[in-house]
């Protein structure tokens, strides 16, 4: 199975650089997998395709504001990425430019963090904070939102910062750790979900926490020599209780997301149910995988040769969902992060 299999060109302008107005007023693709159809759709109409059969599983992770500011005494500006926390107070982070600092330096974000340079490995850094007061508070102040190297425009406006402080988190985020969003549920909103509930699809979550490695591109020709990035998860008791009556009641698992998938799916591969547990997923999905518990999928538009690309064609079928993507480049969909979606039934 070659990366080359995975390729597609994308107009550049069809990369979205801001969200859609509203969150539920994105495009929607339908898929149907086994009738090989696609429906040109709004993302309000999900409430059309879902019924008291099917039950959504959402990821609440929390994207934290990770991407800091320092200034040296000499005026340099140091941008510090904080990528995962690895114990306490100590962060695995990128720093750049990474040859301008050293191990033992303290960097000064704000009056109440700073940031003491400890140890390089590889290509990151490992760093502790120093503050005073609830961190996440703190980052929710001095931080900046991590937007996908893609989106492109300069981060200077408060507009902007604003915006993507409400617009690049779902509204049911809760659980803090997430260096990028899980952004098939972008496009939820409270009444959507609201009016979901009222005709019977219910809905729980799981808590991954999106790190790096989403954008990590492959990059050997055989895909099978990749290796996937440790992403950390949690599946509770609440919702593992909620998933097995719903499979024991014949209903249908909706993941939310291909962080959702990855979950769900490596605790079966891992376990043969759902429990609950805290664990890491390195769970590599691509065509001629078998899939253990999830049906549906609500998911974005993908980058080429990308590891989530490679997994809804295992979901779909490769040619049905490369013949969906040249479609939706003709329809002129929004693509990645704050692109449109799909619905894969």
């Amino acid at each position: 199975m070659l990366l080359s299999d995975f390729d597609y060109e994308l107009p550049e302008n069809l990369i979205a650089q801001v969200p859609s107005e509203k969150r539920d007023m994105s495009k929607m693709m339908v898929l149907d997998r086994y009738a090989k159809t696609i429906e040109h759709r709004r993302f309000c109409d999900i409430v059309d395709y879902l019924t008291e059969k099917d039950l959504l599983v959402l990821n609440n992770t929390k994207v934290i504001p990770a991407r800091l500011y320092a200034k040296k005494d000499t005026g340099a500006l140091i941008e510090i990425f904080l990528v995962r926390e690895v114990k306490k107070d100590i962060w695995l982070s990128l720093i750049k430019p990474s040859k301008r600092v050293k191990s033992g330096m303290l960097l000064k974000i704000a009056e109440e963090l700073s940031v003491e340079i400890l140890e390089k490995d590889d290509d990151k850094w490992f760093v502790k904070l120093l503050y005073t007061g609830n961190i996440f508070e703190i980052l929710d102040k001095v931080g900046r939102i991590p937007l996908p190297p893609y989106i492109e425009r300069k981060m200077t406006s408060d507009e902007y910062k604003n915006l993507d402080f409400e617009r690049y988190q779902t509204v049911y985020a809760e659980k803090e750790g997430a260096v990028a969003a899980p952004t098939a549920g972008l496009h939820f909103t409270k009444e959507i979900l609201e009016k979901l509930e009222k005709k019977g699809t219910h809905h729980c979550f799981v808590t991954l926490n999106v790190g790096l490695g989403t954008f990590k591109p492959v990059k050997c020709e055989n895909i099978l020599e990749h290796k996937m990035d440790s992403e950390t998860f949690e599946i509770t008791a609440e919702t593992a209780g909620i998933i097995n009556e719903a499979k024991v009641q014949g209903k249908n698992i909706v993941a939310v997301g291909t962080t959702s998938v990855r979950t769900l799916e490596t605790v079966m591969n891992k376990y043969g149910k759902i429990i609950p547990i805290k664990d890491t997923s390195e769970l590599f999905i691509y065509p001629g995988y078998e899939f253990k518990i999830v049906n549906k999928l609500i998911t974005n538009f993908h980058l080429p040769k990308s590891t989530l690309l490679m997994l809804v064609s295992a979901l779909a079928g490769k040619d049905y969902i490369f013949n969906a993507y040249n479609e939706a480049i003709k329809e002129q969909y929004r693509f990645y992060s704050y692109g449109d979606c799909m619905l894969i039934r």
